[in-house]
């Protein structure tokens, strides 16, 4: 019995107690929850990340929907300051649904899915395969929805098509370096956006997150790729003042600006000081 106690204290002695079971830095710790996510996209099959998706393509255009639902009712009724306010927190409810929901979306994957390349544990192959079938499903869900609000909203009476056209207009009047840069603070707040639902403890915390971070999008006009297919579509449907020149000119530099400020403000830069590989080293 002595024998094993004091082999037992050898032991203990022998390591430096704040090596072992030494906790992870909460960065390391969303780090690896965000890297075993961005592992299981990778190889979920084709069919499946094809109609999440198109589901998650299809959830975001309810932002559309009731953003053009207040701003019919509120038109002329508000100061402008006030219905800015509210059109945005409008913005907001799509990607409720998306991300709660876990639907794939395309400015989501654009940071998630680069962490296992940039860790060795995937490929440039697999992160295109990624990226091509569940921007196409976005796209896809995105027109289909876009269809809807403008058969439905108009013929229930809480949409003035004309608000439909001020929307498309809001995003495509811009140049193309101002699409770009506008893309790239989207695609950096996307990025964000999964980190801090990572870190997030419950439900609670996590949808206050998503809104007030995609609130911050809507409110700033910044162009998002997948919402924006939404909105101007829409305004493509409704009327000839918005062209499909115009929604080409949009998802080109809009989508651009999403996948350079995903992977390089956010995957590149937190996988540089939160790496799940650092050891701690012996002082």
């Amino acid at each position: 019995m002595s024998n094993e106690t004091d082999l037992d204290n050898e032991t203990d002695l022998g390591e430096e107690p704040y090596l072992r079971d030494e906790p992870k830095m909460p960065s390391q710790q969303i780090m690896g929850h965000e890297l075993q996510e961005a592992l299981t996209a990778l190889e979920r099959p084709s069919g499946r990340l094809f109609f999440s998706g198109l589901s998650a393509g299809l959830e975001i255009g309810f932002s559309l929907f009731l953003m053009a639902v207040v701003q019919t009712l509120v038109q002329d009724e508000l100061p402008h300051s006030v219905s800015a306010l509210l059109i945005a927190n409008m913005y907001s409810f799509g990607f409720l649904l998306v991300i709660l929901g876990r639907s794939e979306l395309f400015t989501e994957q654009t940071s998630l899915a680069i962490l296992p390349v940039l860790s060795g544990q995937g490929t440039v192959r697999g992160l295109m395969r990624l990226w091509s079938i569940v921007y196409v499903a976005n796209i896809i869900g995105a027109a289909c929805f876009a269809a809807m609000v403008v058969y439905l909203g108009p013929r229930l009476g809480v949409i003035n098509r004309d608000v439909l056209t001020d929307i498309a207009q809001d995003v495509v009047r811009h140049p193309a370096p101002v699409i770009l840069l506008s893309g790239v603070l989207a695609g950096w707040l996307m990025g964000l956006l999964s980190w801090l639902v990572a870190a997030g403890r419950d439900t609670i915390s996590q949808i206050v997150i998503v809104w007030l971070v995609t609130a911050t999008i809507g409110l700033g006009h910044l162009h998002h790729s997948i919402v924006g297919t939404v909105e101007v579509l829409a305004g493509v449907f409704v009327s000839d003042e918005t062209t499909w020149r115009d929604f080409g000119h949009f998802l080109l530099w809009t989508t651009l600006g999403n996948a350079i400020g995903g992977p390089v403000f956010l995957a590149l830069l937190k996988h540089t000081h939160s790496r799940i590989d650092d050891e701690p080293k012996r002082r």
